[in-house]
């Protein structure tokens, strides 16, 4: 376990029985002797539970309590106190408190109430993610996703590091929440960087946090996503889109697995389990001076590719299903239910957004669709994917041979390096052309533009 938990009792004896049992079921205990101390605690650690005494120097328990849910409405305190009321338990309640203890301490009932008010803050967190429609499984019979399945279960348990390659689409993050799942460190916290939609400016405070006052606008003590994510797992979601200043200081701390905030001397260590995952071809980002080879190599011990949608194009009609219950429960409260004509259109589609394509197809039919019964015409016209020479309306005498030739390698190219997530060593493979000629065609007609 990592859930951080903080005694505050002015009674050092008691901090010290109360650590002793909960450190030795797996708990990290830290203490207090007095509210002010407490606060300062919680913006230092952001402990997961806070047992409070009622009773304290300076600031009491309820105005502390008052405090910690004024500012982390979200954390759960348990109040204990040697003065018991149903007043004092019936006020405490109304402010937020999880439960209410009385002194002298049961130290089985203590384990007992910490237990369950643990197991409420991550079934909360499952619930959010359940009713934001997300899924932690990961839907297919396919070959490909039964050995992707196969592989998470090898993997899943160890600390290795993993690099999650694939489209756009197909479920990156699913990927990494299942693998996190499935590992030791599944009880601790897994926290998620989306590394194209932090600033440059502000990727280090985002990384390591800051103390209050390190630059403008840092109005209070920040925790960054590493202190956050420590013992357990760390998601570097599109790691190829940051800059290589920021790459730099990503390598630094995954090498030294230690970090200051910024604008802080106090040294951080940090023990976590890395995933990344990208959609570009990170060898060909080497390539052009966009990617670190040292950050590549440190991120890719495992290499793990998800298959997009047109390459398991089986599992059409298990994940339409998937979605099609969950959306209708959740906008009509009745199941509606997809005919063979549907499935067929859907099952003929190439898919070029993938598994969030098709869910977000389900989505828009069973919203729009008057019956309980979607059918074909239900369906609205499917995104296709558009090959220049192939939608050209030109006659003999718009184009040389030379021209018509050059039209239809390019167009060619194109689609086989979609085809293959722009992956050139693989497209090179497909096609049977040398990597470095499959380069030099790429440079010839622009290309790299167009995957910008």
């Amino acid at each position: 376990m990592n859930e951080i938990i903080l005694i505050v009792d002015d009674e050092e004896s008691i901090c010290l029985s109360l650590k002793g049992i909960l450190s030795d079921e797996g708990y990290e205990v830290l203490t207090a002797q007095s509210g002010e101390e407490c606060l300062n605690i919680i913006e230092e650690e952001l402990p997961s539970l806070v047992l409070l005494d009622i009773w304290l120097p300076g600031i009491d328990g309820i105005e502390t309590l008052k405090r910690i849910k004024s500012r982390h409405p979200q954390m759960q305190v348990i109040m204990i106190s040697g003065h018991g009321t149903v007043e004092s338990a019936v006020a405490t309640t109304k402010l937020g408190a999880f439960d209410f203890i009385e002194k002298p301490l049961s130290l089985d009932k203590i384990v007992l109430v910490v237990d369950h008010a643990l197991d409420i803050i991550r079934l909360e967190e499952e619930n959010k993610l359940l009713k934001d429609g997300y899924s932690y499984e990961i839907d297919g019979n396919s070959k490909k996703i039964i050995e992707l399945k196969e592989m998470i279960q090898i993997i899943s348990p160890t600390n290795a590091w993993i690099l999650i390659m694939g489209e756009n689409g197909t479920g990156k993050e699913l990927v990494a929440r299942s693998i996190h799942r499935q590992s030791r460190r599944c009880s601790k916290p897994f926290i998620e960087v989306n590394c194209a939609a932090i600033p440059e400016e502000l990727i280090e405070s985002e990384l390591f946090g800051h103390e209050k006052g390190a630059f403008t606008g840092a109005t209070e003590k920040k925790r960054g996503k590493f202190d956050l994510a420590n013992k357990g797992t760390i998601f570097l979601d599109e790691v190829a889109d940051m800059s290589l200043k920021a790459q730099a200081k990503i390598l630094r701390i995954l090498q030294e697995k230690k970090f200051e905030r910024v604008g802080g001397t106090k040294i951080i260590d940090t023990d976590v389990r890395v995933l990344a995952a990208t959609n570009k071809d990170l060898e060909y980002e080497m390539e052009k001076g966009k990617f670190r080879q040292d950050l590549y190599y440190r991120l890719n011990v495992i290499p793990l590719e998800i298959p997009p949608l047109r390459d398991r194009i089986e599992d059409v009609p298990l994940l339409a299903g998937h979605f099609l219950k969950g959306f209708s429960l959740k906008e009509t409260k009745t199941e509606k239910h997809i005919a063979d004509d549907a499935l067929e259109v859907l099952m003929k589609h190439t898919w070029p957004g993938n598994v969030r394509e098709l869910k977000n197809i389900i989505e828009r039919l069973v919203i729009t669709s008057p019956s309980d019964i979607i059918t074909s015409d239900d369906i609205p016209p499917l995104s296709k994917e558009i090959h220049k020479f192939q939608d050209s309306d030109f006659s003999e005498d718009s184009y040389s041979f030379k021209e018509a030739k050059e039209e239809f390698e390019r167009d060619y190219i194109v689609r086989k390096l979609t085809e293959n997530n722009w992956n050139v060593k693989k497209t090179a493979k497909s096609i049977g052309l040398e990597r470095s000629n499959l380069h030099k065609k790429i440079k010839v007609y622009g290309l790299d533009e167009m995957k910008e």
